[in-house]
Parts: C-alpha cells; sequence; structure tokens
C-alpha cells in the first residue's frame, strides 16, 4: 500500500481567522468611541468660547453706554447658529457698579457657559437707573 506524504497546510484555519476578525472589530469600536467623545469635546469648547465672547461684547457695551440699569436683564445675545441667552445683573456699591454677566444657552437648562463679573466705577458708567 502506498502512502501519500501529509502535506503540511499553509494559511491560517476558519476559528483562527473569525478571532482576528473579533479582535479587529473591538479595537475599531473602541476607536470610533474615543473619536465622538473627542468631538464632543471640542463642539462644547466651541460653544463656551463663543459664550465667553458674547459675554465679553455685553460687558463693553456696559461700558460705552455710559448708563446702567439696576436689575436683573435678560437678553439674547446669539452667536452665530448658537442660540445665546445674556443674564446682566447691576448692583452698586458704592462709587462702584458690579456688573455679573452669565451666558446660558437659551434652548437648554443647565449650568452656563460663561460667567464675567467686572466692577466699573460711578463716574464712567454714569448714573445708575432704577
Amino acid at each position: 500500500m502506498t502512502r501519500f506524504p501529509r502535506r503540511h497546510a499553509a494559511g491560517f484555519t476558519l476559528v483562527e481567522v473569525l478571532v482576528a476578525l473579533a479582535i479587529v472589530a473591538v479595537a475599531m469600536s473602541a476607536a470610533v468611541r474615543a473619536a465622538g467623545v473627542a468631538t464632543q469635546g471640542s463642539g462644547l469648547l466651541r460653544d463656551r468660547s463663543l459664550a465667553l465672547l458674547a459675554a465679553r461684547s455685553e460687558l463693553a457695551e456696559a461700558q460705552l453706554q455710559g448708563r446702567l440699569r439696576g436689575g436683573r436683564e435678560v437678553r439674547d445675545c446669539d452667536q452665530g447658529r448658537l442660540r445665546l441667552a445674556c443674564v446682566r445683573e447691576v448692583t452698586r456699591d458704592g462709587e462702584l457698579f458690579n456688573l455679573r454677566l452669565e451666558v446660558h444657552p437659551r434652548d437648554a437648562d443647565g449650568p452656563p457657559l460663561a460667567r464675567l463679573n467686572a466692577r466699573l466705577p460711578a463716574q464712567d458708567a454714569g448714573a445708575m437707573r432704577p
């Protein structure tokens, strides 16, 4: 009886290929999740930067007005497509006005995206209206 020499199979078995594909799939899903978290973080940073820009604009406007209105005032201060609401609170403390600005997303509850506090001299800000 003639025996044929057994050939050694070259390559990978189906099980080995499936295990390798499973490992690659897990690694790819982790990479996609990391990219999503990074994108979300950069979006929040962009929103906070625009909110701070809106707060600084409100402060500059208050300084240029010459007169500050005491109390609390809420108004829209949109920055591009970002819908924001600026909250301005003015109180008098002797010869200074305390100006507190908070910028919130207009259509969402939660903490403010930016806060800015300033003390303005009364002679620069003009007379405070009740």
